[in-house]
């Protein structure tokens, strides 16, 4: 019941430090604003409420929504998010326990036990959204419409009417619900604890994937080749698992998507993320028309800067030779990203301070915790939760800057209620991709020195080219991959020739490929959890680019327009939350716009060379 934690894109991943400096105390979760313990008495109370509030919600209203008064409707979905608060708040907080540890046999079981409990509890509500969307077009306009009825959460009823098309049995969508638990829920728990428990022999070191990623943006050469070859080795290993967990969740959702008789595998993401399919189409084609001028060009730069005739996988996030190595304590980071906040508006680092004064933040790596870095919304009634695996790299301190942009949005969009904050994934990267890129300018703007000054402009080409290009060619992945899902089961050796075939045209003609690359596919988390998911940061980084335009075009009254937009949260299409900014997404050169900006940061390393 509650909303999912926005997942970082692949960036790389912080991890292990060898004679890095003192990172200061790295903030940890205080998860008692959720619940003081597993065990306590509130948390058994919720699951009791819960039980209780669902049952008699289904005995009030099952068969009565479209006999229902304006007046009386409103009240039906304030009961109704209610609930989703209470559920929403019981699993955050086993969830949250869970990725900060999940090799733990009690934490894994808590969840578990209680995703199954929760579902079963939750089984009664079911019908509201089935029938809602049996309600004659003139009731229901009458009933969302009415000064006394729910006008204000129209727009989230009107996304979910438009999945009646798609819309089973009253029979077979309770069947789907219970049966979640043992379906692609079980599979992405296989996927995590799998992915949290594998370990990576590097030069007779043991370490985990975090810190096996890290050292692929190691200064050393030769650390980054002994790293990506161990990834290698291990991925190799265990290709076949992730092999079957792929095909199996390909063809559950293939199913799934036939009894719907959903259009193509990527209309349901589209629906939710209440996106046009031909908005996300021009997206994709703009960006994939643009390699050849980004990550083309960019790749072939960087090999020179290497020395290199071709770049090896290692060398794709490889600082630059001029580049010092430099290890950022925590104090640092928070300064830098508050300061970079504050000189947007004071009130963005007022939103972002909490975060480290309230517990807030779990930044620390641990023996068991989820890879990668998240910001979890929990529930409107409580607050959000960010989560980082920081050692002090600049780009670390990028993603929090990232994160907290996630967490601010979810603060600002908390007032909207339950049912309207949650951003669909097309707009959640905004405030994320747009705190970063403060960051950037705020450094970029006190950097004098011009090797350090190339070292930043070239650590944020890359990282827009891992946020757009990487993740649109991560997004054609998967397409291909549920394609040929549906022409039969695929083989490890099928799914890595999808990859490489995205791999070749994304990177261009500078890389030479390891034997063994073939498998990276295996860890993105992305493809499990959220299947097409990742195009979200692709639109997020365009628009972003294009807000940013605007912004140095005409600053004056922007900040206020940006801060209405966040507090929108899921409330307006996209339509209308850029119209103020005079942007259009559908519009395919809103996307040339932003893609441009790549390109002028990429103009400007040539420029250098001269």
């Amino acid at each position: 019941m509650n909303r999912e934690p926005l997942r970082d894109a692949e960036r790389p991943a912080a991890g292990h430090a060898t004679g890095a400096a003192p990172l200061g105390d790295l903030p940890e979760w205080n998860l008692t604003d959720l619940y003081p313990a597993p065990d306590a008495p509130e948390f058994a109370r919720d699951l009791a409420d819960l039980e209780a509030g669902a049952a008699s919600f289904a005995a009030d209203y099952e068969g009565r929504l479209a006999e229902l008064a304006p007046a009386e409707m409103l009240e039906a979905v304030e009961r109704y998010q209610r609930l989703d608060i209470i559920g929403g708040r019981l699993m955050s907080y086993a969830g949250l326990r869970y990725y900060q540890n999940t090799t733990d046999a009690g934490r894994a079981k808590a969840l578990g036990d209680l995703q199954a409990k929760v579902t079963d509890i939750t089984t009664p509500l079911v019908f509201f959204s089935l029938e809602f969307n049996r309600i004659p077009d003139e009731i229901y306009q009458r009933q969302f419409t009415a000064p006394d009825g729910p006008a204000r959460y129209k727009p989230v009823f009107d996304r979910i009417r438009a999945l009646r098309p798609y819309q089973l049995s009253d029979e077979l969508e309770r069947f789907l619900h219970d049966n979640s638990v043992v379906g692609a829920a079980a599979w992405n728990r296989l996927f995590d604890e799998t992915t949290a428990a594998l370990t990576f022999d590097v030069d007779g070191e043991e370490l985990g994937l975090e810190a096996t990623l890290n050292l692929l943006t190691d200064h050393d050469r030769t650390k980054r080749e002994a790293g990506a070859k161990a990834l290698a080795q291990v991925f190799g290993d265990n290709v076949k698992l992730f092999a079957r967990i792929h095909n199996t969740l390909a063809k559950e959702k293939a199913v799934e998507d036939k009894w719907r008789k959903m259009p193509t595998p990527q209309t349901g993401r589209h629906l939710s993320n209440h996106v046009e399919p031909e908005v996300v189409q021009a997206l994709r084609d703009a960006v994939v028309a643009a390699y050849p001028r980004l990550s083309h060009r960019y790749y072939r730069l960087k090999a020179k800067w290497l020395g290199l005739d071709k770049l090896q996988v290692w060398d794709r996030n490889a600082p630059l030779p001029t580049e010092t190595p430099r290890t950022i304590g925590w104090d640092e980071a928070k300064a830098m990203v508050l300061d970079a906040y504050a000189g947007f508006d004071p009130k963005l680092a007022e939103l972002a301070e909490p975060f480290f004064d309230k517990g807030w933040i779990d930044a620390g790596v641990k023996p068991g915790k989820a890879p990668g870095a998240f910001a979890h919304p929990t529930v409107t009634t409580v607050h959000p939760y960010v989560m980082l695996n920081y050692l002090g790299k600049p780009r670390d301190v990028m993603t929090l800057a990232h994160e907290l942009g996630h967490g601010v949005h979810q603060c600002l969009a908390a007032d909207q209620g339950e049912l309207l904050a949650s951003t669909p994934l097309t707009l959640a990267e905004t405030a994320s991709v747009f705190g970063e890129m403060l960051t950037f300018r705020a450094l970029l703007a006190k950097t004098a020195d011009p090797a350090q000054r190339k070292a930043l402009l070239a650590g944020k080409v890359e990282d827009m080219i891992n946020t757009v290009v990487r993740q649109i060619a991560f997004y054609d992945f998967e397409c291909r991959l549920h394609a040929a899902r549906a022409e039969g089961e695929l083989t490890p050796d099928d799914i890595n020739a999808i990859w490489m075939q995205v791999q070749h045209e994304s990177l261009g003609d500078a890389f030479d490929y390891m034997p063994g690359y073939e498998t990276f596919w295996t860890y993105v988390p992305h493809f499990v959890h959220s299947p097409f998911y990742v195009y979200a940061y692709a639109f997020g980084d365009g628009l972003v680019n294009a807000l940013y335009a605007a912004y140095e075009d005409q600053p004056q009254g922007f900040q206020e327009k940006y801060f209405d937009m966040l507090r929108a949260g899921g409330s307006k299409h996209h339509s209308e939350l850029l119209a103020p900014f005079g942007l259009n997404a559908a519009d395919p050169a809103f996307w040339d716009k932003g893609l441009s900006m790549i390109e002028g940061f990429i103009d400007e390393l040539e420029r250098m060379e001269g």
